[in-house]
Order: structure tokens, then C-alpha cells, then sequence
């Protein structure tokens, strides 16, 4: 019985399954790189619902998603987009390969509803966000004036 093309193929399949883990120890440039930046929330006037600002940017190779908003400062935060005036909530905001997800006054924003107590400038709230495939991000939101309009654009 001659043995040389099963020792053959059983050399082969394991140079072939190594090979396919030579990337692993290596640094991954596909997945995406989060981070938050431009974090506000203007000094809510009504007692029970106020708004948040804040941009993601996503260094990464890979594109995700902002699947939950959630902060102890309310009972929920649910996400808007605004188009031609009309507001809508929305499930899921996508964050580009390379590219950023915005939230700013008059068009994509957060809304936080059911305040446990209403937020006052000076004082920061705590959020987490929740993404498609990367971890999750827990970010400190200062409480600005209620007129507060930032110089970056968000």
C-alpha cells in the first residue's frame, strides 16, 4: 500500500488551515474603529423630554451600526433623523467605513424621554451606546444652556 499521497494530502490540508489563520495575530484594519466626540445635550425645558448631540467616527475599514441609545438619566432614548422638517424615529443609524454619524440640531438627534429628573446646565449624563458589531461605548454628555449652539457643527 503506498502511503506518499495521504501523507501528501494530510500535509496539504494542514500548510492550507494554517494559512488561513496567518492574519489573526495581526492587526485588523477591516473592523471598525468607534469613537465619540461633540457630546451635548442643551438644558432640556420641558420636564420630561430632552435632546442629545454628539458625533461617532468610525476609522475603520468596516462600516457599523447604532443599534440603542440607553441612559439612566431617562426611561428611554430613541433616535431621529429630520428630513424636509419631518421628524421620524429610527431603529438603527449607519456609521460609514471611514466616515462619521452625526447628531446635530436640526437633523439627526437623540431623544431623551421620561426624565427621572430634569438635567441642568453644568451637569453631565451618562450614555451607552450599542452597536451592530463593535463593543459597546459609554460616554458623559455635558448639559449646556438651552441656546447652547456648538462652533464644530453638531
Amino acid at each position: 500500500m503506498n502511503r506518499r499521497p495521504l501523507v501528501l494530502a494530510t500535509a496539504l490540508a494542514g500548510a492550507l488551515a494554517l494559512a488561513g489563520c496567518s492574519g489573526s495575530g495581526s492587526s485588523d484594519t477591516s473592523k471598525a474603529e468607534l469613537s465619540v466626540s461633540g457630546t451635548y445635550m442643551p438644558q432640556p425645558v420641558s420636564a420630561d423630554m430632552a435632546a442629545g448631540f454628539l458625533t461617532i467616527t468610525n476609522k475603520g475599514g468596516t462600516k457599523d451600526e447604532l443599534t440603542k441609545v440607553s441612559s439612566t438619566a431617562a426611561g428611554q432614548v430613541t433616535m431621529h433623523s429630520t428630513t424636509g422638517g419631518e421628524m421620524r424615529e429610527q431603529t438603527s443609524f449607519a456609521i460609514p467605513a471611514h466616515g462619521r454619524l452625526v447628531f446635530r440640531s436640526g437633523g439627526n438627534h437623540l431623544m431623551f424621554e421620561q426624565l427621572r429628573q430634569r438635567p441642568k446646565q453644568g451637569q453631565t449624563v451618562t450614555l451607552k451606546l450599542t452597536f451592530a458589531k463593535s463593543g459597546p461605548l459609554t460616554v458623559e454628555m455635558p448639559v449646556k444652556s438651552a441656546t447652547y449652539h456648538p462652533t464644530t457643527g453638531n
